[in-house]
C-alpha cells in the first residue's frame, strides 16, 4: 500500500435493520478513518433488489447520526466518487466486466434470462492475502468457483461491485466481517486481473451472544435485542450503546479508561488494539456503562431523556423533575422506569411478608407498634409542609424517640406506603412523591391490615 490518504467505507444493504455487528463494523471504520485524518464513505450495496426494503437508505442515514458516525460521502453526502449507491452505477460494471472478458479472466454464460458474466479462476496454484488481524491466509485455486460477476439482468453481484468500487472510490482500508474471508481471494484475483493495488484488508471477528445456559453463540435475536435500533427503543443512550460496541473487540491502549466520547474514542483508536478471537455481547456490562452515562447527565436532560417512556399522573406529573433525580443513579435503561414506579400511582396488593425484615429485627408485630405512633405523627404535619426536608427533620426526630435504629423504623414506614422492597429513594422521599393525603391513606390502610391479620 503506498502512502495514501486513509479511506474507508461502510458498505450495508438496504434492508432496513442494523445489526449491533453492522454498527460496529460502522464505527470501526470511522474511528481508524477520523484517527488517520481521512475520510469515511457510506455506500449502499443494494444490487440483491428481492432485499430491498424502501426508505432503508434513510433508515440507515439516521441510525448512523443517532450514533454520531457521520460519513464525509455517501448518497446524501456528495463527493467525487459517486453515485454512491450501486444499482446506480449499472454501466460502470458492465463496462470493467467486458473488460474482464477481452482479457481472458471472464467469459459469458447462457441462463433462463439471458447472458451472465463469470469470472474464470484459475485451475490451479494458490492466492495470498494478508489481513491485519490474521496475518498471511492461503486458499487453494482450485477451491474457488466460477463466480458470476453480472448477472442477467445486469446488475453485478457483491463480489464484483465491491472490487471495482473500493477501487474507484480509492479505499485504502476494507474493515468487515470475518464471514467475507473465504471470498477475498476471489476479490484479490480481480484486483491482479486489472492491475489494481490491494487495500489492505481488515476482517473482524465476530460478536457473539450469551444464552440462559450460559452457551455463546453468533449473536442473534433469541439472545436478545440485536439491532442498534432496538437497544434505543428499549430506552439504552446512543452514546452508550457506540461507546459499548467500540470496546467489543477492541481494547484502547496504555488506559483502563472505558467511558469514552466519540473524540475521546477517535484519538485513541488504533487497528492494533482490534482482537481476532470474537467478543461476547454482556447485557450486564451494557447496563452498567449505561448507568455511567445517566448519572453524568443533568436532571434536566434525564427528565426529558426520560419522557417518551414514563407516563405519569397528575400528582407526579408536577414532581417529574423530583423524581427524574432520584432515578438517575439507579437506572440502567429506560424503558424499566415504568414498572419501577408503578406503585406511586396504585397502591400494589397488600403483602405482610413484606415487613419482615431480620436484618432490621422487625416482624409484623414490630410493624404495628412502630407506625401507630408514626401514622399520629404524621397526620400532625400540614400539606404545606409536607416536604422533603421537613419529613427528614420530623421523622428523624420521631425515630430518636423511640430509641430505636433508624432502619427498624423507616423499613415499616417505606413497606407500607409503597408495599415494594426497593424504591428509588428512601421514605420520606416516597411520602414527598406520593402527597400528604395518599401516603396518610396508605399507611392506614397497611396498618389496618397487619392489625387485621
Amino acid at each position: 500500500m503506498t502512502n495514501k490518504k486513509v479511506r474507508t467505507r461502510f458498505a450495508p444493504s438496504p434492508t432496513g435493520y442494523m445489526h449491533i455487528g453492522n454498527l460496529r463494523t460502522a464505527l470501526y471504520a470511522y474511528l481508524f478513518a477520523k484517527s488517520q485524518h481521512g475520510d469515511f464513505i457510506l455506500r449502499i450495496e443494494d444490487t440483491d433488489r428481492a432485499r430491498y426494503v424502501a426508505d432503508a437508505v434513510e433508515f440507515i442515514e439516521n441510525t448512523l447520526k443517532l450514533a454520531k458516525i457521520y460519513p464525509d460521502e455517501g448518497p446524501h453526502n456528495g463527493g467525487d466518487f459517486g453515485p454512491y449507491v450501486q444499482s446506480e452505477r449499472k454501466e460502470i460494471y458492465k463496462k470493467y466486466a467486458e473488460e474482464l472478458i477481452e482479457k481472458g479472466f471472464a467469459y459469458y454464460e447462457e441462463s433462463e434470462n439471458g447472458k451472465a458474466i463469470r469470472q474464470k479462476m484459475p485451475e490451479s496454484g494458490e492466492t495470498t492475502f494478508y489481513d491485519v488481524l490474521h496475518g498471511n491466509i492461503t486458499i487453494a485455486n482450485e477451491e474457488l468457483e466460477d463466480q458470476i460477476l453480472l448477472k442477467s439482468d445486469g446488475m453485478p453481484t457483491y463480489n464484483f461491485a465491491n472490487v471495482i468500487d473500493d477501487h474507484l472510490m480509492e479505499v485504502t482500508h476494507i474493515i468487515r466481517g470475518a464471514e467475507f474471508i473465504t471470498s477475498t481471494p476471489k476479490h484479490v484475483l480481480l484486483y491482479q486481473y486489472f492491475g489494481w493495488e490491494l487495500p489492505t484488508f481488515i476482517h473482524l471477528a465476530p460478536v457473539m451472544g450469551k444464552a440462559e445456559d450460559g452457551s455463546v453463540s453468533k449473536l442473534s435475536k433469541r439472545h436478545g435485542a440485536t439491532s442498534f435500533g432496538d437497544l434505543v427503543d428499549m430506552g439504552y443512550l446512543p452514546e452508550a450503546i457506540t461507546n459499548y460496541v467500540a470496546l467489543l473487540g477492541w481494547n484502547p491502549k496504555n488506559t483502563n479508561q472505558e467511558i469514552f466520547t466519540m473524540d475521546e474514542l477517535i484519538d485513541v483508536f488504533s487497528l492494533d488494539g482490534l482482537s481476532k478471537s470474537p467478543a461476547v455481547f454482556d447485557y450486564d456490562k451494557l447496563n452498567w456503562m449505561s448507568g455511567e452515562y445517566f448519572k453524568k447527565m443533568t436532571d434536566e436532560d434525564f427528565a426529558e431523556a426520560a419522557k417518551p417512556f414514563v407516563k405519569l399522573d397528575d400528582n407526579l406529573e408536577s414532581k417529574r423533575q423530583y423524581l427524574s433525580s432520584l432515578l438517575k443513579p439507579r437506572v440502567s435503561k429506560l424503558s424499566g422506569i415504568q414498572d419501577s414506579i408503578r406503585f406511586l400511582m396504585d397502591m400494589p396488593d397488600f403483602d405482610a411478608e413484606l415487613f419482615v425484615n431480620k436484618r432490621n429485627k422487625v416482624t409484623v408485630e414490630k410493624s404495628i407498634e412502630i407506625l401507630t405512633p408514626a401514622l399520629e405523627m404524621l397526620e400532625t404535619i400540614s400539606e404545606t409542609d409536607w416536604t422533603v426536608d421537613n419529613l427528614n427533620e420530623k421523622i428523624a426526630a420521631f425515630t430518636e424517640g423511640t430509641g430505636l435504629k433508624v432502619g427498624t423504623v423507616m423499613w415499616p414506614l417505606r413497606i407500607a406506603a409503597s408495599m415494594q422492597k426497593v424504591t428509588p429513594g428512601g421514605v420520606t422521599e416516597i411520602l414527598y412523591l406520593l402527597g400528604r393525603k395518599n401516603s396518610l391513606e396508605r399507611i392506614k390502610q397497611s396498618l389496618d391490615n397487619l392489625k387485621n391479620l
